[in-house]
């Protein structure tokens, strides 16, 4: 099987992205059974501190992209199964500067190249803006998934980044998702009336539950809307995937 990147990401933030990467790489470590990798690139480690993996390391997370460390002597397993964890810390906070200093376009791509052997799936938990680190991310994905509150300035970011790939020629594929949407709100009924073919993510206080639980939806409330909701949406990125490499 074919590893595939998939990157969890927004312009914006504040829209649930680590939410939607901890939730949908549940989804595919324990629904499709796939030997799964979240790599938290944020160095606001929210995606690390939900899955148990905020004790400091003996290593920074910036050491993987100087090559002062292998990326697998960081990965670290976690109460899911089939799912590891790349944590992230602090020091990612210079990773911009670090790539311009390297001047390696595709040091990502190549670092995820290197883990293609021990997993199936590789999610990416990227870090808001337009940066170089951004930058990499949409070199190395296969696919990117973008959280979208439905809201003007939310989907004017969107917009964004849809230009800002379509003028540097990338031909990695979007997946904009509806992110905390609230049916009882008239913006948001219109917005998804206006993109009815977006998945959509309900704002649900069983999902809000994940960071006090420290665990995906799926974990602790199986059955509940929030739990389908991710569900399904790790089932249209599956085939989304399976279109691209046919």
């Amino acid at each position: 099987m074919r590893v595939a990147t998939i990157a969890v990401y927004s312009l914006k933030g504040g829209v649930g992205k680590t939410t939607l990467a901890i939730n949908l790489a549940w989804a595919s470590a324990m629904r499709s059974a796939r030997r799964t990798l979240l790599w938290d690139l944020d160095p606001q480690a929210a995606s690390t501190f939900l899955l148990g993996g905020d004790e400091a390391g003996r290593h920074p997370a910036q050491a993987i992209f100087s090559k002062d460390i292998a990326a697998e002597k960081l990965i670290r397993t976690t109460a899911v199964d089939r799912l590891a964890l790349l944590p992230a810390d602090t020091s990612l906070r210079t990773l911009d500067h670090l790539f311009h200093a390297l001047d390696k376009k595709k040091r990502l791509s190549r670092l995820l190249d290197d883990l293609s052997e021990d997993f199936d799936r590789i999610l990416l938990d990227c870090p808001p803006g337009l940066t170089e680190t951004s930058e990499q991310v949409m070199r190395a994905a296969d696919l990117i998934v973008v959280p979208v509150v439905p809201s003007p300035l939310s989907q004017r970011a969107f917009a964004e980044v849809a230009a800002h790939l379509a003028q540097r020629g990338a031909r990695v594929p979007l997946m904009p998702v509806h992110a905390m949407v609230d049916r009882r709100r008239k913006l948001h009924v219109e917005a998804l009336e206006r993109h009815p073919d977006w998945p959509v993510i309900p704002m649900a206080s069983i999902v809000e539950s994940v960071a006090v639980r420290r665990a995906p939806v799926g974990a602790f409330a199986p059955r509940s809307a929030g739990a389908r909701a991710f569900n399904d949406l790790w089932q249209a990125i599956e085939r989304a995937l399976a279109e691209r490499h046919r």
